[in-house]
């Protein structure tokens, strides 16, 4: 009897908002003026930081 065959599981479909890292990029402003001064990380809040897209 042969064995049977086993395949890899397929990888989860990435999240579309973070491309899979689990982290998304805002600008920071400030001032009157809600001038630019950087950009501050944080977690994606479509899939949590999980990185995987969601149903």
């Amino acid at each position: 009897m042969a064995a049977p065959k086993t395949t890899a599981p397929a990888e989860p479909a990435k999240c579309p908002t973070c491309k899979g890292t689990g982290e998304v990029s805002r600008t920071v402003h400030v001032g009157r003026k809600r001038r630019a001064v950087g950009k501050q990380t944080g977690i994606c809040l479509t899939c949590l930081g999980s990185g995987e897209a969601t149903d």
